[in-house]
């Protein structure tokens, strides 16, 4: 299980390539890859900036990874989440699971990036073609996470 909080980009192919050699009974790895957008409601996106509390972020990462390995058997997890300034397609973060089976694999990834955009503490803003501003956490995201407390 592996967490890493970074400004510089990373390598999709080399991670996964690490979490399929963690364990010789891996049968299954999944990945997100998430990305800057170049629009949001409010305009077009020229950039943006993530920050993050030291300490507190990866304590927060470790739990939300706890639970997961708690729900299903996996294998191993590698979180990396970027902070500073990135512009429109850069990568933000990468969530990646292995389990000996899909379902886990599926589930438990899943499950990390809906809680990691609302339990872990980044804070991003978004600098459009109008102005800047702080985003909130969407109700959408919410919503997402309240399905996993209901234990759908």
């Amino acid at each position: 299980m592996s967490i890493s909080i970074q400004e510089g980009d990373f390598d999709v192919a080399a991670e996964m390539a690490a979490l399929r050699r963690s364990s010789a009974k891996t049968g299954a790895l999944v990945s997100f890859v998430g990305l800057v957008r170049d629009f949001s409601n409010e305009g077009r996106i020229d950039n943006i900036f993530l920050e993050h509390y030291p300490g507190m972020t990866e304590k927060a990462l470790g739990k939300i990874i706890s639970e997961a390995t708690a729900r299903w058997s996996l294998l191993g997890v590698r979180v990396i989440h970027r902070i500073g300034p990135l512009l429109p397609n850069d990568q933000i973060v990468l969530v990646a699971t292995a389990a000996a089976h899909r379902r886990e694999a599926f589930s438990s990834c899943e499950f990390i990036i809906d809680y990691l955009k609302t339990a872990a503490p980044f804070w991003k803003r978004e600098q459009t073609d109008i102005g800047g501003r702080w985003l909130e956490t969407r109700d959408s995201d919410i919503q997402r996470m309240e399905h996993w407390i209901k234990g759908e």
